[in-house]
């Protein structure tokens, strides 16, 4: 885990690096890993995220859906390559936030950002159908305030 700064409310947000695997079925017919992959490349980054900064969570009561995806493609992705992604928060609002990520390739002990996405996540509680807060812990420990 790192922190990474310099969000748009100037907080110290906590975030983390998860390898990524790039599997041949990733591909489309020009050899680039299809752009629609990309969004199973943030959601595996995703659990280990809440996992290591959040805790346990209870999916079956209450959590969090994904309400919008953004990506802006820079480079593309090839089988070989070996990325990575960093994830943390850089928004919070009462009852959603946002999770910034900035996905990498290692070149010659050199990381390359080959896209960046941002996704709105929505506190959810599944068992009423309806939004909720963002917990005042989560809040915490994602911000380290």
């Amino acid at each position: 885990m790192f922190v990474h700064s310099g969000s748009r409310n100037s907080l110290i947000m906590k975030s983390i690096e998860t390898a990524i695997q790039i599997r041949f079925v990733d591909l489309d017919q020009l050899g680039h890993v299809n752009n629609a992959i990309y969004l199973s490349y943030l959601e595996v980054s995703r659990l280990p995220y809440f996992d290591s900064i959040i805790g346990t969570i209870d999916w079956l009561n209450e959590g969090i859906i994904l309400a919008k995806a953004e990506i802006d493609y820079k480079i593309p992705i090839l089988l070989k390559d070996q990325i990575k992604i960093k994830t943390w928060c850089s928004r919070m609002g009462s009852k959603s936030f946002d999770l910034s990520y900035s996905i990498l390739k290692t070149e010659n002990n050199i990381d390359l950002e080959v896209a960046t996405a941002r996704t709105v996540m929505v506190c959810f509680n599944y068992v009423k159908q309806i939004s909720i807060s963002v917990p005042e812990a989560w809040k915490e420990r994602m911000l380290d305030t």
